[in-house]
């Protein structure tokens, strides 16, 4: 089981949306520093927040936080894009940047910070997935959450030894930026925040942090042509 209070923790993508409620999250919960990202340099005036650049695409960039957060130990693996691209006939560079950045980005995150984690205790790693990890018809980025959702299982496996505690998190629609356009009913950031950390701190090993991820994951033993995303309205 891993508590908040007093630990240094990493938030990537912490700058908006699900990330920006997540570093609020923790800092109530009494977290000792929180390393924010976004992929561009910016400010943030709490005293316990370190922004910083990083591009999960880069090997260095990620390489660069770890040596930076070499005190980390929680790591919030949130950073992602969402580019609805068919898998057929969408753009290819825009369904190989979803996997870049949604599949290979937070294995890249892991892989830097697993010796940081391990030297500080072992401590968590927690992976943002989604319910459509589960469901088919959001093209690259269902077919991304999917692979995602995978890594972070086998991440677990890997990590076990070392004591690092693996979270996977499903949610459905967040009220962010990111689905702004999308008309769907949506979660707080801050209620889902808050139920990820709940679980962290709960100590499992898989979050459903809404309503419509805990009934798609119920429905995962029935035929999977029924694992669709239902049309809006």
């Amino acid at each position: 089981m891993v508590t908040v209070a007093g630990k240094v923790v990493v938030v990537t993508g912490g700058r908006r949306g699900l990330g920006a409620a997540l570093v609020d999250e923790v800092l109530a919960r009494g977290a000792a520093k929180v390393y924010s990202t976004a992929r561009s340099a910016y400010a943030d005036e709490r005293p316990r927040v370190v922004p910083v650049a990083l591009e999960v695409r880069s090997a260095e960039s990620v390489a660069a936080l770890a040596e930076l957060a070499a005190d980390a130990e929680i790591v919030f693996n949130n950073a992602g894009v969402l580019h609805p691209a068919p898998l057929l006939t969408g753009d290819f560079a825009q369904v190989a940047e979803t996997f870049d950045v949604n599949v290979f980005g937070p294995l890249r995150v892991a892989r830097a910070f697993a010796p940081v984690l391990a030297a500080n205790g072992g401590g968590a790693l927690v992976n943002m997935h989604s319910v459509l990890s589960w469901l088919a018809g959001s093209g690259a980025y269902g077919a991304s959450k999917a692979a995602a959702w995978s890594l972070t299982n086998s991440l677990r496996l890997e990590l076990a030894p070392q004591h690092t505690h693996v979270v996977g998190v499903h949610a459905g629609f967040i009220d962010t930026d990111m689905v702004a356009a999308i008309e769907r009913t949506k979660a707080k950031p801050a209620d889902v925040a808050a139920r990820i950390v709940d679980g962290l701190e709960a100590g499992d090993t898989e979050v459903l942090a809404d309503e419509v991820s805990v009934a798609v994951k119920s429905a995962l033993s029935g035929p999977v042509d029924h694992l669709v995303v239902p049309a809006a309205g």
